[in-house]
């Protein structure tokens, strides 16, 4: 009796803690495209970055929804870049975070010249023309810029939702700004060496961390799935997922057959 209790606390333990917001499924499904772009449209072959104006105008071209990712600046410019530091995409030692933004302006992307573009630069070009699915990344312990994202957006009249690893992030939005649609974005983080504790890599690895955040869908890399919660989210709680990020058409079948949001590189079009 005394195991068949502690089971079933454990049971009841873990449906609490993946379990997500219910109520906003229709919206999240309503609003999304199937496909978006990850980065923008990007193809460096043509001389097109990730995170770039000129990837944004291209999926916007060809009707893609744009997944792009914001980093918070020493000075508090919000900025559409991926990487946690500078070297890969400008060059450049450091962090978005170390830097201000009149530092950044002139840095080029990848050798083009294209420039790392404001978060407001990137939603006057949109003008709600298609959805966004926006990444925030959040280094540190601090939330200023859940804070400062929503500041702008409270007067853009797009579609857009957020997502983010940092559970904190979609905490803040479910007690501040609970009518924006939010996402847990999840991998197999502790086979990373990321700095991240492990302990921390594996409770956001297995969705444990959703009753912080009660996220309206989950991110998950397709790459890593099936995973026990996201099937168990998908098929009894029937919540909306998206697969990141699919290059080839095998994969981009997969996710279609599969799941209900795909985010892709390449699809053929030509620029």
């Amino acid at each position: 009796m005394t195991a068949g209790i502690i089971l079933f606390v454990i049971i009841m333990l873990y449906f609490f803690m993946v379990f997500p917001r219910r109520s906003e499924k229709t919206r999240v499904l309503n609003i999304a495209p199937s496909m978006f772009a990850h980065r923008g449209y990007h193809d460096i072959a043509h001389h097109v970055p990730e995170n770039s104006m000129t990837a944004f105008h291209a999926a916007v071209k060809h009707g893609y929804g744009i997944e792009l990712d914001l980093h918070l600046t020493r000075d508090g410019q919000l900025v559409v870049f991926h990487d946690d530091t500078l070297e890969r995409l400008c060059g450049h030692s450091g962090t978005i975070e170390d830097w201000t933004y009149d530092e950044l302006k002139n840095l080029c992307l990848l050798g083009t010249a294209e420039r790392i573009p404001l978060f407001k630069e990137v939603l006057a070009e949109v003008n709600g023309r298609v959805p966004l699915l926006i990444e925030l990344k959040i280094p540190t312990t601090s939330l200023k810029i859940c804070e400062k994202t929503y500041s702008i957006l409270k007067h853009y009249s797009g579609n857009y939702m957020i997502q983010s690893f940092n559970t904190m992030g979609l905490r803040w939005f479910k007690l501040h700004a609970p009518n924006i649609l939010r996402g847990q974005l999840a991998e197999h983080l502790t086979i990373s060496k990321s700095k991240e504790a492990w302990l921390l890599k594996f409770i956001v690895q297995n969705l444990f961390c959703n009753f912080l955040g009660r996220p309206d869908f989950i991110s998950y890399r397709m790459s890593d799935l099936p995973h026990l919660s996201v099937l168990l989210l998908k098929y009894i709680f029937r919540v909306p997922i998206a697969v990141w990020t699919l290059t080839t058409n095998e994969d981009l079948q997969r996710g279609i057959s599969g799941y209900h949001i795909q985010i892709f590189e390449k699809h053929g079009e030509y620029y």
